[in-house]
């Protein structure tokens, strides 16, 4: 397991991570936050700022973020995959996703 690789996860029931560096795909890694401890290997690489996935989501499911709700899975996400616009779904600001007349 990786230990020099730094990561942020701020509540215990956040469903994703931060990078704070990148971290190369295939490398396991040790996430904890207060109580909980995540060993995780990562299937994409991570890149500085980014989030991974430390707990099964499954599409339409809220995935939070620092104890926040940042959006919904548009498909399942397995642990250690790279969450990002090509797996998640704002629900701020969707003007498209407002009904005729509202």
């Amino acid at each position: 397991m990786e230990t020099a690789y730094k990561t942020v996860m701020m509540k215990p029931y956040d469903k994703v991570a931060v990078a704070l560096m990148t971290i190369p795909a295939g490398t396991v890694i040790e996430v904890t936050c207060l109580d909980k401890t995540y060993i995780i290997k990562l299937v994409d690489e991570i890149d500085f700022g980014h989030k991974f996935a430390v707990v099964p989501i499954g599409k339409g499911e809220d995935i939070l973020k620092y104890g926040e709700v940042i959006g919904m899975a548009c498909q399942d996400i397995a642990v250690g995959e790279h969450v990002h616009v090509h797996n998640l779904e704002g629900k701020r600001g969707r003007g498209d996703k407002i009904g005729a007349g509202q």
